[in-house]
């Protein structure tokens, strides 16, 4: 068993991370247990979580609890945070990570999954956050980590849903960093670009990982606490990813997005998850 960061201000306390059963959730999940943090670990597939908690158990000592649950139900938000009060635990770091995407042609719009992205991506994201900061205010510690995307930047054609939500997210966390940054809480978006997880497979875009440069959500992750210990409100990992949240200063709006054509067109697949 490796030994945990015990000097980390974040030893022996909890955190839930929402979307943990693979790519970027299940990272955060690695990584806060190595500084010696316990989890609460959620999603839909169960089997998966299981044994994500098994391997922090075993590798760093960290306790960890299960809830599967689906974000996507009208009271999934409030029944996960029900479920974590009855443990009795008090959250120092949430982290919101559970979301999906569907890359689609406008005529093949699958309004249901449309409206289930909502749920999921903005207001799942915005009860969560909410329901936990009372408590952080009240101890005058502990973080909100709001995993937006560079999407959430620029209007994106065939991802329409999806990057206004991740715009929702990234100014809803800058938002509220500057609300409760003197009270001893710190907000934080994490705008990662391409990122090798489930997400383009899923989505109708197979072949993306293929054709674009991609990190890792090892890169992502440790990037993003990074940025959490320097208090920033937002994390773009990658200075070639920072380069592009420029893009729209200096192109008309109007081109950006017909820009966006180009390079998001659907193309044969089932859209899907990134591991809610």
């Amino acid at each position: 068993m490796n030994s945990p960061t015990k000097s980390d201000s974040l030893a022996d306390r909890w955190a839930l991370v929402t979307g943990a059963s693979s790519g970027i959730g299940a990272e955060f999940a690695r990584q806060l247990a190595a500084r010696g943090m316990h989890l609460v670990l959620t999603a839909r597939r169960e089997d998966r979580l299981r044994e994500l908690a098994e391997e922090l158990h075993r590798r760093y000592g960290a306790k960890c609890e299960v809830i599967p649950l689906d974000l996507a139900a009208p009271d999934g938000a409030a029944q996960l945070w029900a479920a974590v009060q009855a443990q009795g635990h008090d959250i120092e770091v949430l982290v919101n990570n559970a979301g999906f995407t569907v890359v689609t042609e406008i005529e093949d719009v699958p309004l249901d999954r449309m409206l289930e992205m909502v749920r999921v991506n903005v207001a799942a994201v915005t009860e969560l956050t909410y329901r936990a900061l009372p408590q952080m205010l009240k101890r005058r510690s502990g973080a909100v980590i709001n995993v937006s995307s560079l999407t959430g930047f620029q209007p994106v054609a065939y991802m329409a849903v999806y990057a206004a939500s991740k715009a929702y997210s990234l100014h809803f966390s800058e938002s509220l960093w500057a609300e409760a940054r003197d009270h001893g809480v710190h907000v934080m978006a994490v705008c990662p670009g391409t990122t090798r997880t489930e997400l383009f497979a899923l989505a109708g875009v197979p072949d993306w990982l293929n054709r674009r440069r991609s990190q890792s959500p090892e890169q992502v992750v440790k990037s993003a606490l990074r940025a959490l210990r320097k208090r920033r409100p937002v994390s773009v990992p990658g200075f070639r990813n920072w380069l592009l949240t420029l893009f729209g200063r200096f192109f008309s709006r109007r081109r950006v997005v017909l820009e966006s054509k180009r390079y998001f067109r659907p193309q044969d697949g089932m859209p899907g998850n990134d591991g809610r």
